[in-house]
């Protein structure tokens, strides 16, 4: 039983995603104090400007009869979630680099200009043979 459970983990990659979740935990708390610490004081700061005497824009929460709306706490929410958003996607694109590009596959035919096979001998759109 202790056999297939570890074959289980290996097969199925479960190592790989526990160690994506910790990962990704950790870079959660980096990305979090960036966005705390470096990016929101200079938000609330152009927030307060901005606002002048109207008082917190991100407190904002109107009274319509009995019910309160929070909408400064939305708003707060989605301004976190884009900053969030667009500082994890910078820090995974400096460390996720593209594939390097193979071979080319397909030339262009010298007659007919057509996309062809690489190791095409005669151009199957305009029949034209072709030079080696």
């Amino acid at each position: 039983m202790w056999k297939e459970f570890k074959e289980f983990l290996i097969k199925q990659n479960a190592i790989a995603l526990a160690i994506g979740v910790v990962i990704g935990v950790a870079l959660n708390t980096v990305v979090q104090a960036i966005v705390n610490d470096i990016i929101m004081p200079i938000v609330l700061v152009a927030e307060k400007a901005a606002a002048g005497a109207g008082g917190d824009v991100l407190k904002w929460a109107p009274q319509i009869g009995p019910f309160t709306f929070k909408v400064g706490d939305l708003l707060s929410a989605l301004l976190n979630f884009v900053i969030i958003g667009f500082v994890a996607w910078r820090i995974s694109k400096m460390f996720m680099k593209p594939a390097p590009a193979g071979p080319p596959t397909t030339k262009q035919c010298g007659f007919c200009k057509s996309t062809i096979d690489i190791a095409a001998t005669r151009c199957p759109h305009c029949t034209s043979q072709l030079s080696a």
